[in-house]
């Protein structure tokens, strides 16, 4: 029974996440809006071209500072009220800047109201999920359900596409609106707390043997209480905060520019580098949730970064070159290495100061995200138009990255060993039990 409900929750939270990111479709609207801006028509854009990312910033910036309030509030009044308060606040902002081509409208319309909606709908999934899970199915939940955030870019990509050629920005952003409204309060209907009294799924009682009693780590992490206050006094904390500041800014930087990119090389077709960028982020959400439960979040989290250091230094290479086959593999790489960033930081808040405040813990520390979008686009767009083109941004960004892979080594990594001494632990007492069988 509870098994079931557990994978409905699971289920709405990857759904809603598939709806708000269409956050990361922003450079299908942001082309629109350029040609719109060069075209000169009397009724178009008519906004300085170095502003055109200003909204996504903006929105990137809102979403992650909204995170705080919004964990609260999915704390205090549980996580179906937060995501309908998201569907409103998206919904009212979409339909909003549908109805204009003033720059201030879509600051507030698309980077306040629909970043606030993104916000209060994203806080209110991976606590809700994983609330119904042990431990030992952390790494695999989170990284499903942030997937959705990533995965959406792979029917939002080409359907906006479609709808911005064929109907026409307003049309379009009346479409997401829509999207907004109904199906995130759909979804919102199925999340739920687990009920008192429920064993988290996976978890596993394990009897004690003579002379070695058993530390169920798990266990104690889940009844692990921290002061969010406390938490922001902690050097841990802001050591994870300056890493997701510089992988996630990083990314968000190379997604709110890689269709311009695409396009030099692919032209109409340059969509589906956001596709393979949306697919890489969410198979790299996956696939680090797994890998850190098997081999630990900090090992993950290093090499994450040192790859991404690469692939920021590939990406000045490809901009140089203009070679779609280059663009191609570093949008999914960096796709990879940025969705790996989204599923370790919301575990290591679970590992180090556990569930009660999980929400306002996470979005304190989500707040890095939205500064590091913001601060990385808006320095994008200040190189761009200061030396004409994309490639010293890169090299920036690949610096930053390299200073960011020295840091990941001063993170605490022993409930990294503890896990992974409990893990062969277990091991050895199942062999052992079917050895006594």
């Amino acid at each position: 029974m509870h098994k079931g409900r557990a994978v409905a929750v699971v289920a709405a939270a990857l759904g809603i996440n598939l709806i708000i990111g269409v956050l990361y479709a922003w450079s299908i609207f942001k082309d629109a809006i350029l040609e719109s801006i060069h075209s000169g028509a009397a009724d178009g854009f008519h906004w300085a071209a170095s502003s055109v990312n200003d909204p996504y910033a903006l929105c990137c910036l809102i979403f992650a500072f909204t995170m705080i309030p919004a964990g609260r509030f999915q704390d205090i009044y549980g996580p179906r009220k937060a995501s309908m308060l998201g569907a409103v606040l998206g919904g009212l902002g979409f339909m909003m800047i549908a109805n204009s081509v003033n720059y201030w409208v879509w600051m507030i319309g698309f980077g306040g109201l629909v970043g606030a909606g993104i916000g209060f709908a994203y806080a209110s999934t991976t606590p809700a999920a994983l609330k119904w899970f042990a431990h030992t199915k952390s790494g695999l939940i989170t990284g499903i359900v942030v997937s959705g955030f990533a995965l959406a870019s792979v029917y939002i990509a080409p359907l906006a596409t479609h709808l911005v050629l064929g109907s026409g920005l307003k049309s379009t952003m009346l479409f997401f609106s829509a999207q907004f409204f109904v199906l995130i309060s759909v979804f919102a209907y199925f999340l739920t707390k687990p009920p008192e009294g429920h064993v988290p799924i996976g978890h596993v009682e394990r009897r004690q043997r003579d002379n070695h009693p058993i530390r169920d780590v798990f266990a104690k992490l889940e009844a692990d209480i921290a002061d969010p206050l406390h938490v922001l006094k902690q050097s841990q904390f802001w050591l994870l905060w300056t890493l997701l500041f510089l992988g996630a800014g990083a990314g968000l930087m190379v997604i709110g520019n890689i269709k311009p990119l695409a396009k030099l090389s692919m032209g109409d077709l340059a969509y589906i580098a956001i596709v393979i960028l949306a697919v890489g982020d969410a198979t790299g959400r996956i696939l680090a949730g797994t890998l850190s439960t098997r081999f630990g979040r900090r090992k993950v989290l290093s090499v994450a970064f040192f790859i991404q250091m690469l692939l920021m230094f590939s990406t000045y290479a490809a901009s140089v070159s203009g070679s779609a086959l280059l663009i191609m593999f570093v949008a999914t790489f960096i796709g990879i290495n940025y969705g790996a960033n989204l599923v370790l930081f919301p575990n290591y808040v679970k590992d180090f100061w556990g569930m009660r405040h999980f929400g306002m813990i996470y979005g304190m520390l989500f707040s890095s995200w939205g500064v590091g979008g913001f601060v990385m686009v808006k320095l994008s767009e200040f190189l761009m138009h200061r030396t004409g083109n994309s490639h010293t941004s890169f090299t920036v960004a690949g610096g930053l990255i390299m200073f960011g892979w020295v840091l990941t080594f001063f993170v605490d990594n022993r409930k990294d060993k503890e896990r992974l001494a409990l893990r062969k632990q277990h091991q050895a007492e199942a062999e052992m039990e079917l050895a006594e069988a």
